[in-house]
Order: C-alpha cells, then structure tokens, then sequence
C-alpha cells in the first residue's frame, strides 16, 4: 500500500512553522527523514537560492562549500552542504531511497553526495567522483541507502530562470522536471537526463549569466 505524506515550506505562508527559516527547513528535513526503512521513497525540493562559501573543514575538491540561502540567512547563517547531507543523506538506511530535486544556484552538489554526472545542452555526459583531490576525505555516502540529487546548474554556476516555457517567469529545472515526469510516468534515470537534454537544447535562458546545465549527483 501506497501512503503519501509531505511538509511544505513557502515564503507566503502565515504559518511561522512553514515559513522557509533555516530551523524550520532543518525541522522538515529531519522529519523525511525520521524512522525511514527499507522500502521507503523521500523526496526533497527545493526552489530558491544558492550560494557557495570558502570551505573550511577540507573535505571538498574546488575549496568551496555550497549552500542553500533559508529566508533568514542574514542572520542564521547559510544552510551548508556538510549539514544537508548529515540531515537527509547519512541516516538512509539500506533499501530506502531518496530524490532531490534542487533548483537553485551553486548547487552541483550541495548534497555533497560522491559522484556527479554533468549533463551538457549538447546532450554529453561527464562523470566526476567527488572524493578525488580532497585535502582530507570523508565519507558522506548513506548507510546503505540510495541517495540521488539533481540539481539545476554546477557549483559555479547561476540557475536559469526563464520565461520561455509558458510566457511566465519559472525554473529551468522546475518546469522540465515536472513536465518530463507529467508526459512519463515511467522514467529511468538516463530517460529523464535525455528529456532534460531536449528541453534546455530548445529553450534559452532570459537572465544574464544563467547555466541550463543539469547535474545529477549520486
């Protein structure tokens, strides 16, 4: 049997619970992830902003942490990726799964999950394993689980957002995610990179500096 069970976090909301504060995303991601077990299905999306900051526990290649800005980061802070990843990705046990789906700025791999495949508009696939070149490794994968993120662009890159799909300002990642899971509902991995493909090599970005570069991370 089937149960469907979610927790939103909006800007609009009047809820100070559901407002997307820094604790409040903490809370819900804890929440996804609380008494997860074999057999269980979690997603996590996130629409909004991301930044990158100098890292500085040593554990990532570029030198940078990525981030995700909560409403209040001015004055919480960034929700950093070391922090996502113990929140949502460690504690999977095995046989549970989870997908993310994080359209935002510099988030390649703001799960800090180990492998990511970069998906070019020319539809070209480049595998990266994230724990080569690190000053000081750690091990960031799930306890058995199978964690899976796409994001909207690279570390270091800005997400585009564009009015070309429907006339109305929307995420690039968004609206292909949604639209390629609305045609088929059946989709394997390499299926939906291909449709990601199609949409980005027919739409271009309106904003100035925008990547419609997909990373799927693993």
């Amino acid at each position: 049997m089937l149960i469907y069970n979610c927790k939103n976090c909006v800007e609009e909301e009047r809820d100070p619970m559901k407002i997307p504060t820094k604790q409040n995303i903490l809370t819900a991601m804890r929440w996804l992830v609380e008494n997860c077990q074999a057999g269980d299905s979690l997603v996590f999306y996130l629409s909004g902003h991301g930044h990158r900051q100098i890292d500085c526990s040593e554990d990532e290649p570029d030198g940078f942490d990525e981030a995700l800005c909560p409403l209040d980061h001015a004055t919480e802070g960034l929700l950093v990726d070391d922090e996502i990843n113990e929140t949502i990705v460690r504690p999977l046990p095995h046989g549970a799964k989870l997908h993310a789906i994080v359209d935002a700025s510099n988030s390649g791999t703001v799960l800090d999950l180990p492998l990511i495949c970069r998906m070019k508009s020319e539809g070209f696939y480049e595998w990266e394993d994230q724990t080569y070149g690190t000053p000081r490794p750690i091990y960031k994968g799930t306890r058995g689980g199978l964690a899976v993120c796409f994001s909207a662009c690279d570390d270091d890159q800005s997400a585009a957002r564009t009015s070309a799909f429907t006339g109305k300002m929307a995420g690039a990642l968004t609206f292909s995610f949604t639209q390629t899971v609305h045609n088929e509902p059946v989709l394997t991995y390499g299926r939906l990179l291909q449709c990601f493909a199609l949409f980005i090599s027919e739409k271009q970005p309106v904003e100035s500096g925008a990547s419609l570069n997909i990373i799927c991370a693993i």
